[in-house]
């Protein structure tokens, strides 16, 4: 396994799009999720601080390994190099989301 790969992970979660880096992306044995291992983020630098990258780090702060539903995944790339981690508005019109399925009309117990 090489430990050098970088991963961008595009993916929906309540009404945002979020862009992580991790070194490891795999299948996950629970079905239909992804699993989304060593998540990686930028040095910090004393002069500039992202407020995004700030938040995603809170809340992934000690997290060792998080599952994402494989219909949230928007894209999975291989990349060169780790960018910032960002959450992205969910409605900006450059992605657009799956349809969801309807519940069929009529009665309830017809």
């Amino acid at each position: 396994m090489d430990n050098k790969r970088v991963y961008r992970i595009l993916f929906h979660n309540q009404g945002s799009i979020y862009e992580l880096y991790a070194r490891n992306v795999a299948q996950s044995a629970m079905y239909a999720f992804v699993e989304v291992e060593d998540i990686l983020f930028g040095e910090r630098s004393a002069v500039l601080v992202d407020p995004a990258e700030e938040r995603l780090k809170a809340e992934f702060s000690g997290v060792k390994r998080t599952y994402v539903p494989l219909q949230s995944v928007i894209r999975i790339d291989e990349v060169e190099k780790v960018g910032p981690n960002k959450i992205l508005p969910g409605g900006d019109g450059k992605v657009a989301t799956l349809p969801l399925p309807t519940p069929p009309a009529g009665k309830p117990g017809a």
